[in-house]
């Protein structure tokens, strides 16, 4: 059909017309917090490349945490900032490292909010990579023997789930093995799958701590310019035993988050990273954009592309603006 025939207009015309063709909707229910705990007491230190966004000592978390489920978000995913570094990122698996502390205290004071943890080494060693570091690079073998552990005690301490970040290969079936073996076949693995080498991280690394000492992490995460390698990536995680597989970052790669949503059908996460935020955030503080639209504008593009899951800094905000209606 064809103008005058078709017109689209008449169907665009009428809110209530618009309300009940459109073909995605966002829910506080996509969506998953990133949250930073910091080793000590009355810390709430404001990220300065992440406008809203601390570092936050345990209390002070579990109070915003408490407040952001109170507004309907149903999940949080945690990073830590440990007490001290090593080359063996010894804090990431300690009974009493500062994630497992924050797993206990949030349990305690926030039982039903589902905790997520992020599996990875950078911010627990000293040289900022994300393993074990042998011949100038890391050691994907012998590393996937810390993320099991490290995994673990997330388990151990109470995690809902862990989420391994690291893009070792194997990683996902050695964490699987672990969990199971030790009485945690319940608990749920969200990989990131298709976790790109990627410029929009530099903010995070402010927050968690965790740049690179030296060099790069091109060596284990994806290249930005591959696209058939995400679905190679996706596929070895699924087989090895992933609930939910992730891709990372989340606006410049919508054509992964379409070709994984068309290959698997495996619950679909995206992450709407630090960069992409503190973009929006500069863009508003400069008066360039209507930051409400632009924020939710970019949740429904995930959504659009096959996402099922947001993890994104703006998920306060978000619920916030859904509760109005």
């Amino acid at each position: 059909m064809y103008f005058p025939t078709f017109r689209s207009r008449r169907i665009r015309g009428k809110e209530v017309f618009r309300r009940m063709v459109r073909e995605n909707s966002l829910s506080v229910n996509d969506l998953i917090y990133p949250m930073f705990s910091a080793f000590g007491s009355g810390i709430r230190k404001e990220i300065s490349s992440m406008p809203g966004i601390h570092q936050l000592s345990i209390e002070n978390l579990v109070e915003e945490a408490q407040a952001v489920h109170e507004l309907g978000v149903p999940a949080v995913i945690l990073f830590g900032i440990p007490e001290f570094k090593d080359a063996v990122g010894s804090d990431a698996y300690a009974d009493c490292g500062i994630i497992q502390e924050t797993i206990r205290a949030l349990k305690k004071s926030v039982p039903d909010l589902a905790v997520i943890t992020d599996v990875c080494m950078c911010e627990y060693t000293d040289h900022g990579h994300c393993g074990i570091i042998k011949d100038g690079d890391v050691d994907n073998d012998a590393t996937l023997e810390l993320l099991a552990k490290e995994a673990l005690s997330h388990a151990q301490a109470g995690a809902d789930m862990v989420a391994p970040s690291d893009m070792m290969d194997g990683r996902v079936a050695a964490i699987r093995d672990t969990l199971d073996e030790n009485g945690f076949d319940h608990i749920p693995l969200m990989s990131y799958a298709a976790k790109y080498a990627s410029g929009y991280y530099g903010p995070f690394r402010e927050a968690a701590e965790s740049t690179p000492q030296f060099g790069d992490r091109r060596s284990y995460q994806m290249d930005p310019a591959n696209r058939r390698e995400a679905l190679r990536e996706a596929r070895m995680d699924v087989e090895e035993g992933a609930d939910i597989i992730m891709v990372k970052p989340g606006l410049p790669y919508l054509d992964i988050v379409r070709d994984l949503r068309n290959e698997f059908d495996l619950p679909l996460a995206v992450y709407n990273v630090s960069g992409e935020y503190s973009m929006v955030k500069a863009a508003a503080r400069n008066g360039w954009i209507d930051e409400e639209r632009v924020i939710m504008e970019t949740m429904l593009s995930f959504k659009r592309a096959g996402a099922d899951l947001i993890l994104t800094y703006h998920a306060p905000e978000v619920a916030r603006i859904l509760k109005r209606g």
